[in-house]
């Protein structure tokens, strides 16, 4: 089945699946719908999780592993298959349409990507999931939209604002959604519950870190070698999350890799940075950008901050803020 993201509560209520696709354009709105997804399996029993990581030198025969190995105690498995590039390949998508047609009755496969293209959409391992259990994308608010998703995610938590504090809080973050997200959370640990005037917001929203995430984007876009170094330095000494450091870094690489192979297709730039959600100053940045990162580039800069996910999730070995250093530096440099 083809599922809406607003339908995946309702679905999980009545069944579970045995195979899932999560994907979308906002890493938030995967993780948080790939967490439900989680939450209603360990309810079910899947009490074993296993993570796969489809990267380049991913062996696929681990998908059939993963799902022929059971607890010794009899429980059942979660298999959470991610695809950092968007795409499993060939071999990948075989693997996929082997194991749809023929799903483990002991086990959920979970697969979650971001940024996949529209060609990817229609691949037969795609429809093969659709068939088998449930395909998720999620379409992240418009501009427009986004002030009613930011009032109903500060109702979650016992707040409100009123419509010039929404729009505040929406220009500041340009469509980011883990942006808004993390701006949200900030309202709630700093206020009570009840309503909140502009001039809280203001105060909470411009009071951030000397090195923000923002910087480092702005930095790394602008080939600004010297602001990039120390932007990272500067969130390694503050005690930057990692996988926010990625997050930010690899939202405007995927941007770059998006837009060229549009480029290389020759559809007209104005409607591929609509497509790749590009607004406001950030346009200007990203033009520049592409002056210097053509698609070849992009791509490896992504298979990059692939290698990264795994150092952070404790997979594969390295200094994950060198790499950080490492991944900025081949988006800057000319």
């Amino acid at each position: 089945m083809q599922l809406k993201g607003e339908h995946l509560a309702a679905q999980l209520q009545r069944e579970l699946k045995p195979v899932y696709l999560v994907y979308g354009d906002e890493p938030l709105l995967v993780i948080e719908a790939a967490g439900a997804i989680r939450a209603a399996a360990r309810q079910a029993g899947f009490d074993e999780r296993e993570v796969l990581v489809a990267g380049s030198a991913f062996n696929w025969n681990d998908l059939y592993h993963a799902a022929g190995s059971m607890s010794l105690f009899g429980g059942r498995k979660l298999i959470d298959l991610r695809l950092p590039t968007g795409k499993p390949g060939r071999d990948g998508g075989a693997a996929l349409q082997a194991y749809c047609a023929r799903p483990s009755p002991d086990a959920l496969l979970l697969v979650t990507m971001t940024g996949a293209d529209w060609r990817e959409e229609k691949a037969a391992w795609v429809g093969a999931v659709a068939a088998a259990g449930a395909v998720v994308k999620l379409i992240p608010p418009g501009l427009a939209e986004l002030p009613a998703w930011l009032a109903a995610r500060l109702a979650r938590q016992q707040q409100s604002a009123d419509a010039a504090g929404l729009r505040f809080i929406a220009e500041r973050v340009e469509g980011n959604l883990l942006a808004a997200h993390q701006e949200i959370l900030k309202l709630e640990i700093l206020y009570p519950s009840g309503a909140l005037r502009l001039e809280q917001i203001r105060e909470a929203v411009l009071n951030v870190a000397r090195y923000d995430l923002d910087g480092l984007r702005e930095a790394m876009l602008a080939g600004d070698v010297l602001r990039l170094t120390r932007t990272i330095d500067g969130l390694q000494q503050e005690g930057e999350a990692p996988p926010l450091v990625l997050w930010a870094l690899t939202e405007e690489v995927r941007a770059l890799a998006q837009i060229n192979a549009g480029l290389e297709a020759r559809q007209p730039l104005p409607e591929l940075l609509k497509e790749a959600r590009v607004w406001g100053a950030r346009q200007g940045q990203i033009r520049k950008a592409l002056q210097r990162v053509n698609g070849g580039r992009a791509r490896a800069a992504l298979a990059q901050a692939a290698r990264i996910d795994r150092i952070i999730k404790g997979l594969t070995s390295g200094d994950v803020w060198d790499e950080f250093l490492r991944l900025g530096l081949n988006i800057a440099v000319a």
